[in-house]
């Protein structure tokens, strides 16, 4: 009994061992990219990379992604706001792949990749192994570190010195805001939000690698990369085509409405305080608590977060987080002299801003300007109150 029972231990283990080794793929299999078209979500509004194995003779066809997060982990939103986000590898049936981005109707592209069976088999089990719970997470990055720079960093890693990277593949070269907004308008929440967040390190032009941080540049690299002196991949096909639609436009939700709301409505309080000679404090009092909030929370990202792209960030000249102090004593009805001087200094500031956008060091989002331009005319007219005086208010 005792040499039944051990024979059958030996079975089982040997059993396991051999259902958990990843298969060998046969001569009739395939390995493929897929690129995906841009989704109305900001998220996916850049479009998409993924592997495809597929392999008839063992019944195998999925998708590799490595575009996945996850929401529910342990403080998952203080460590997207710290730049510590998780992304993780996802193994995935093609069919229910091609199907999400059927109901989403967003194009799919394929391009096949020329490996021989040796090849295909080395990558097949780079993807399996990288499947694995302990391997499949990994720390994303907006433009170093996703689901399209994997695909080129995935197949490096393989083919090494074999894989040749063709500089000249790119027609223009552009920087990373500007390929922000190739795939989102600038008069959106989306645009407006990364332009201010963002510093001036997306400003500077891109490298031809560094383009691909966008699907669409992985798909033309890859018609244009050598793998041991012939071509990586086949032309793209398509696989699925997106239905065109009009997509409404909502000039009153957008950001550029809002601003020239701000602008209309600080010029009127303005006006008004001018003809009845008395200063509201209650405006002056929300345009520094507002600015301050906003620059200390852009302060929090450049100096207290591990992003490397909220660095540099000359919207903090405007939304400057000193105001957040500096709302209480503007508050007062008769604020001490060197409030005036102080308001003087947030002149320059935005007048700095426009001195950096001249000469490139940043871009900021032209929805600010009718902001900006209120600012200055409300920091000039209090200036002008509390020199004169003229504090009072009802």
């Amino acid at each position: 009994m005792r040499l039944k029972k051990w024979f059958f231990i030996f079975l089982f283990t040997w059993a396991g061992a051999v259902l958990s080794q990843t298969p060998e793929l046969s001569p009739m299999s395939r390995i493929s990219v897929l690129t995906s078209g841009p989704g109305d979500i900001l998220y996916s509004a850049f479009g998409h990379s993924a592997i495809r194995v597929q392999d008839p003779a063992q019944g195998i066809d999925v998708v590799y992604n490595y575009g996945v997060f996850d929401t529910s982990g342990e403080n998952f939103y203080l460590k997207f706001a710290k730049g510590r986000m998780d992304y993780l590898l996802q193994r995935r049936g093609f069919q229910y792949y091609l199907r999400s981005y059927e109901v989403e109707n967003r194009w799919v592209k394929e391009q096949h990749l020329k490996l021989s069976v040796e090849e295909r088999n080395k990558l097949f089990k780079f993807l399996e192994n990288n499947n694995l719970p302990e391997n499949k997470v990994y720390q994303y990055d907006y433009f170093t570190n996703n689901c399209a720079t994997k695909i080129w960093d995935v197949l490096k890693e393989n083919y090494g010195n074999g894989l040749v990277f063709d500089e000249t593949y790119l027609d223009q070269g552009f920087s990373f805001r500007e390929l922000i907004h190739h795939n989102i308008k600038t008069n959106t929440w989306g645009a407006f939000g990364i332009d201010l967040a963002l510093g001036s390190a997306i400003d500077r032009q891109a490298t031809p690698k560094e383009h691909l941080y966008l699907p669409i540049y992985v798909m033309h690299q890859l018609n244009a990369a050598q793998l041991n002196n012939g071509p990586l991949a086949s032309p793209e096909v398509t696989l699925l085509e997106s239905r065109r639609r009009e997509k409404p436009s909502h000039f009153f939700t957008s950001p550029l409405f809002l601003t020239l709301l701000l602008l209309v409505l600080i010029l009127l309080v303005t006006y008004n305080d001018f003809k009845r000679k008395k200063r509201s404090r209650w405006l002056d009092f929300g345009i520094f608590l507002f600015t301050g909030l906003a620059g200390s929370l852009l302060a929090f990202l450049w100096f207290l977060t591990d992003h490397i792209w909220t660095v540099a960030n000359y919207n903090i000249l405007w939304t400057f987080p000193v105001n957040l102090v500096v709302a209480f004593w503007i508050m007062r009805r008769s604020p001490p002299p060197w409030v005036g001087k102080y308001l003087l200094l947030l002149v320059f500031l935005l007048v700095l801003m426009g001195v950096l956008w001249l000469f490139g060091v940043q871009w900021f989002s032209p929805v600010l300007l009718p902001l900006l331009l209120a600012l200055g005319i409300r920091y000039l007219a209090a200036r002008f109150f509390i020199r004169t005086g003229q504090t009072l208010t009802t």
